[in-house]
C-alpha cells in the first residue's frame, strides 16, 4: 500500500501536466492569448509538481555520506527547477500571453512577446538543467538504497529531461515528455519499494 500511494503522489506532477499539456494551444496569438493565460495561470502551482518524485523517494533526515548528499543535491536541483520553471510559467506563459491579447501596433506587440518568450526561455532551461542534475543525484542516493534496479527509471527521467529542453508540455511530444517523467518516477518508486516490507 505503501508502494502505491508513493507512486501516486511521484506520479501526479507530470500526470496534471499531460493534461494540461493537451488543452494547451499549439501557439500564442491574440486570438488563443485569452485561453494561454488562463492555462497557464491554472499551471502556475503545477510545474512545481513534477518533482514531487524526489521529495517523496528521497524522504528521511539526510546523513553526512555520499546517499545524504546526494539526496541534498538532488532536493536543492528540484527546488532550483521548481522556481526557475514557475518563472518560466509567469513570464512566458501568463505575461506573453498577456501582451498577445492587447489591442495596439501588432508588430510591436509581437516584439515585446519574443522578448519575454527569451527571458521565459532562459529561466526553463536552468530549471530543466537542475531537474537533470536532481535525476543524476537521485539516482545516486536511490542506488545506494535499492541498487541497479533504480536505473530504468533514471534512464527514463534523464531521456525525459532531455526532451523537456524544448518541447514544453505542447502535443505531442510534451505531453508524452510528462508520461515520460511519470513512467520514470513510478519505476524508481517500484525499485524502492519492492522489498519493503511497509511495501
Amino acid at each position: 500500500m505503501r508502494g502505491l500511494r508513493t507512486g501516486l503522489v511521484a506520479t501526479a506532477g507530470p500526470l496534471l501536466l499531460a493534461v494540461g499539456g493537451l488543452v494547451h494551444p499549439g501557439g500564442l496569438a491574440a486570438a488563443t492569448a485569452h485561453r494561454w493565460v488562463h492555462l497557464h495561470i491554472v499551471l502556475l502551482p503545477v510545474f512545481p509538481l513534477l518533482v514531487l518524485g524526489f521529495v517523496v523517494l528521497l524522504w528521511g533526515r539526510p546523513r553526512f555520506d555520499v546517499t545524504g548528499v546526494a539526496t541534498v543535491v538532488a532536493w536543492l536541483g528540484a527546488g532550483v527547477y521548481a522556481v526557475g520553471y514557475t518563472g518560466l510559467d509567469a513570464v512566458a506563459g501568463i505575461g506573453a500571453g498577456t501582451v498577445a491579447g492587447q489591442a495596439g501596433d501588432q508588430a510591436e506587440l509581437r516584439r515585446l512577446v519574443l522578448a519575454l518568450y527569451d527571458v521565459g526561455d532562459l529561466l526553463g532551461r536552468v530549471g530543466v538543467f537542475a531537474l537533470l542534475i536532481a535525476v543524476l543525484a537521485g539516482t545516486v542516493a536511490l542506488y545506494a538504497r535499492h541498487g541497479p534496479r533504480v536505473l530504468a527509471g533514471t534512464v527514463v527521467l534523464a531521456g525525459a529531461g532531455y526532451s523537456f529542453l524544448d518541447s514544453h508540455i505542447f502535443w505531442p511530444r510534451g505531453v508524452l515528455t510528462m508520461l515520460a517523467f511519470a513512467a520514470g518516477f513510478a519505476l524508481w518508486t517500484w525499485a524502492a519499494t519492492r522489498n519493503s516490507p511497509a511495501g
